[in-house]
């Protein structure tokens, strides 16, 4: 067995068909099913500003959400390495999206900021800069063309 490689599955499926399909830009819904084995859906949508709903999951949120989860089990991992106990974590994540004349549009920066608890206090200096470790080793941090920043924020 080959440990390098990992695949993941999901399976998409498209709930806003009104009746007529895409017949007009605002003829049909942005709600979707996002679906993995084993796992509860996700509601999903588009953001409301491009006619989603307000109350789902949007594919920017998402992203958001991949970035500060995996930034935040790099970096417990990247903690326990370097013999630094955290006790709590939560953070509050915020993302910059520009549109395009084209009717495109990207991420052009993500910022995490993270508010750990420590066992022992006098670690805070390590435990501050175990983030760009962390963001090294965050597979998805590693896979999007735009600044992951981290700014801790001590408790």
């Amino acid at each position: 067995m080959d440990l390098s490689q990992h695949s993941y599955q999901v399976a998409i499926e498209w709930t806003g068909n009104r009746g007529a399909g895409t017949n007009s830009y605002r003829g049909y819904g942005r709600e979707h099913i996002i679906r993995a084995d084993g796992l509860p859906d996700i509601a999903g949508t588009a953001d409301p500003t491009f006619h989603g709903s307000p109350d789902r999951w949007n594919p920017e949120q998402l992203l958001l959400a991949a970035l500060s989860q995996c930034h935040m089990l790099s970096y417990l991992h990247v903690a326990v390495t370097h013999g630094v106990v955290v006790t709590s974590y939560q953070d509050q994540a915020s993302g910059t999206l520009r549109l395009n004349r084209d009717n495109s549009g990207e991420f052009t920066e993500v910022t995490l900021r993270p508010q750990i608890q420590l066992a022992d206090e006098s670690q805070r200096e390590l435990a501050d800069s175990l983030h760009q470790q962390a963001n090294k080793v965050c597979f998805i941090a590693r896979s999007v063309n735009f600044p992951v920043l981290h700014e801790p924020v001590a408790e």
